[in-house]
This record gives C-alpha cells, structure tokens and sequence, in this order.
C-alpha cells in the first residue's frame, strides 16, 4: 500500500477528530488548511480553531488564508505536493484548480448519507426531519456542493433521543476508521466511485438563531425533534410573559413529546410538576425538562422551581408572535 502525502483541511472539533486519525495512520500529514482565527466567548478573543491547535500540537504547518481562489494561495498549496487533499467541515469553497492538485484527487467527509442532506448542517437537519438513519459519506470533492461521486458509506442510527451533540460524537466514531479505509482502497485501487441520485438529494441549510423560538401550531413530535437538532447550538426558545407582562426568553434544554389531548390553544400552559412544564401543541403536549433563564445555568425542572415558581402558572400563554 501505498503511503500518501496528505494535506488536510478542516476547522471545528469534527474535523480535528479526522485529523488525528490521519495522525495516526501511516500516512503523511503534510500540511494543514484551516479557518482563519475568530472572535469567541463573551471577551471575543480571538480563538484558534480545533484542527490548528491539533496541528500545532503536532508540529504540522497551519495555513489560514481567507480565500483559496487567488493565484498566490494555489500555488501555496501545490508546492506542497500532496497525492491527497481531505476536507472536513473546512467551511472555504474550494474553487476547481485547487481541486485538480493532488494526483489521488481531493475526498471529503460529509455528516450525512448522500445525497441525503447535501450542505452546513447535517446532523442537525437529520434530527429536526425526525430520520431514524444517519450516517458517513466519504465522497470526491467536485464544484458542486456535496454533490461528488461518494467513495464510502457508513450508517448509524438516530436514536428517539438523541441530540445534534450525541449524534455528532456518533458520527466521528464512525467516520473516523471510514476515513482510513478509504485512504486504503485508493492507494490499493480497490475503489469504486458510485454517482449520486439526484432525484434523492434534499439539503441542510445552515442553523440560525432566528429559528430558534418554538412554533406551538406544530406538532409535540416536530417540538420534539426540533429541540433536540438545536443543541448545542442554537438551542430552541420559549418567550414568556411574566407577573408583571414583562416578556422573558427562556431556553429549552429537554423536552419530550406526550400524546395527551387537552381542549386548550397551542401554546397554553396546561400542567406544572417536577416531573415538568406540560403546554399543549397543534397535537400532542411538549413536555418541558430542562430551560434556561437569561444568565442562569440549563437546571431541571424540578430544581428550577424551588426558586421560580412564579414564572410559570397554569392556563398561561407562550407568545406565539414571533
């Protein structure tokens, strides 16, 4: 077999995950590409991504150009002479001459099972659709969005309970040794590129914040699968009108749909109890567990009314008027 001289490219923990992977292959990490530093926390430091803090760490050379479509930064990049170019959640388009360097051509690993789920977000979207399956795809890496010949595909399921976070750590388990496989059967040329179907593509949009608020003319189960897709990031959001008409926002940690009906608007608040927040949807009832109020800590129901109990009372409405 044999060993390849990698450049790799990548930004956020996902990616630094394949990183290392590669790291401890056998073949070559020559180079790595990443997004320039950014502002982060509440001090808006500027802060380095995981994949060149991995780098680093490791000694390899970090490169973080704003754009890979001028000249200059091509011939940066084929200097380096890699046979391979492996992007991961990179989050810079890779313009066509960038992608006709490396020899063995340029792989991508992709947080969905294609041409499922084309785009930035995945695994979120996966969970708010309510899917069952998800999975890897190591695909070649053309003009198109996500749209390449796929090389690899590993599944997992999505479990009734699982967040964008736990089916994140899910998914780098399995792309992880996919990754390496891949690498494998190309330098052993056992490969077989199979073409997507374009009639069953659909695709994740990037999440925003503006989504965030619950819509209680959904159904419990949308609810569901929508607060769960949410974490960690944006997290979904009530806002609510305390006793004295003062609107709070509230951040919903967990929650479960119930099907119990109740002759009540969507939107009322029909129970409290320590077990949680019960408020009736266009079908079902979302049972609240976990919220968080503006800069407090994500607490339990059951704990959070020790100390708030006039926050939330019975037959009150949700604001819908987002």
């Amino acid at each position: 077999m044999d060993k390849f001289r990698i450049v790799f490219a990548g930004t956020p923990a996902f990616a630094s995950e394949h990183l290392q992977a590669l790291l401890n292959s056998s073949h070559e990490v020559v180079a790595v590409y990443t997004q320039p530093d950014r502002p982060a926390g509440r001090g808006r430091k500027l802060t380095a991504s995981p994949v060149k803090l991995l780098a680093k760490e490791n000694g390899i050379p970090v490169y973080q150009p704003a754009s890979l479509k001028n000249t200059e930064e091509q011939k940066i990049l084929a200097d380096l002479k890699p046979d391979v170019l492996v992007v991961v959640a990179y989050g810079l388009i890779l313009p066509q001459a960038i992608l006709d360097i490396p020899e063995q051509g340029c792989i991508n690993v992709h947080g969905s099972l294609l041409p499922k789920w084309r785009g930035a977000a995945p695994i979120h979207r996966a969970i708010e659709a309510g899917d069952i399956q998800s999975g890897v795809t190591i695909m070649q890496l053309d003009a198109g969005l996500d749209t390449g010949d796929m090389l690899l595909k590993k599944s997992c399921a999505i479990l009734p309970t699982d967040t964008s976070e736990q089916l994140h750590d899910r998914l780098i388990e399995i792309g992880r040794p996919a990754l390496k496989e891949t690498l494998d059967a190309i330098a052993d040329k056992t490969i077989e590129p199979e073409s997507q179907d374009e009639r069953q593509a659909c695709y994740a949009r990037k999440m925003t914040r503006d989504e965030a608020f619950l819509d209680f003319s959904k159904t419990a189960w949308e609810l569901d699968c929508q607060v769960r897709a949410f974490i960690p990031w944006p997290v979904t959001r009530i806002r609510i009108k305390d006793g004295a008409e003062k609107e709070e926002i509230v951040r919903i940690w967990q929650a479960s749909a119930l099907e119990q009906v109740y002759e009540a608007k969507p939107g009322t608040i029909v129970s409290i109890t320590r077990e949680g927040i019960d408020i009736v949807c266009g079908e079902g009832v979302l049972r609240i567990t976990k919220i968080q109020r503006a800069g407090g800590k994500a607490v339990t129901i059951s704990d959070f009314m020790n100390s708030n109990r006039q926050l939330f009372m019975v037959g009150q409405q949700v604001v819908l008027d987002q």
